[in-house]
């Protein structure tokens, strides 16, 4: 690969995954909620997986070029995004990490853990338009390597930055927040808020165009 591209994909992947998102939310609320956050992350870190193996595939493209399939896609990431956010902000007067916590027998959903943080990122339409607008823009015709094999290289390499910044959330989370109860509990009342937020956001996205249209 062309090391100058490949330098400059890792420089804005890392600004992309170092920003607040709904990503970041998932992992501070695993990180206060759960006895390991590693299934939230390697969850979230899966969604991205499935977006890099779209791209590889062609799949990614194509599914852009069909507004109507990913304007469903994008109501149910809407929908699934509103529903986690909600259940957030049902349990976040509890939020807190203790002893007590983690003998409590919460290992039995770490599946449950895993597949909403895959939900939380391979649903989401942004994610998968993020592959298909910036990952081309580092891929060399001119290099060694297949095309597919440049594209699946950089969506792993997003992965690992992901995985790295997402693990690092969940752990200063829980150590900054864990003694501080009520910070703990203010932080995940807002990641709720900003997972509903998005899931506003998703919606209108779609639903204001087709009323000015009705207009």
């Amino acid at each position: 690969m062309n090391p100058e591209l490949f330098l400059a994909f890792v420089l804005v992947a890392a600004a992309l995954a170092c920003t607040p998102g709904v990503d970041w939310a998932y992992s501070i609320t695993a990180g206060l909620r759960q006895r390991s956050f590693v299934p939230a992350v390697a969850g979230l870190c899966g969604g991205y997986v499935l977006h890099t193996v779209l791209l590889v595939a062609g799949l990614a493209a194509v599914l852009t070029g069909m507004p109507h399939v990913l304007a469903w896609i994008t109501l149910a990431g809407a929908g699934y995004l509103m529903w986690l956010g909600v259940s957030t902000l049902r349990s976040w007067r509890g939020a807190s990490f203790s002893v007590a916590d983690a003998a409590g027998g919460r290992d039995a959903t770490q599946l449950r853990t895993f597949l909403q943080g895959m939900g939380t990122s391979g649903i989401n339409p942004k994610g998968l338009l993020f592959y298909v607008a910036l990952i081309p823009q580092f891929v060399s015709a001119e290099a060694s390597l297949p095309v597919p094999v440049q594209s699946g290289l950089l969506g792993m390499t997003f992965v690992a930055l992901a995985g790295a910044v997402y693990t690092a959330v969940a752990l200063l989370s829980r150590t900054l927040l864990q003694s501080r109860p009520g910070a703990a509990r203010a932080v995940t009342f807002a990641s709720g808020i900003i997972m509903v937020v998005l899931g506003v956001v998703l919606v209108s996205e779609q639903v204001l165009p087709l009323l000015a249209l009705a207009d």
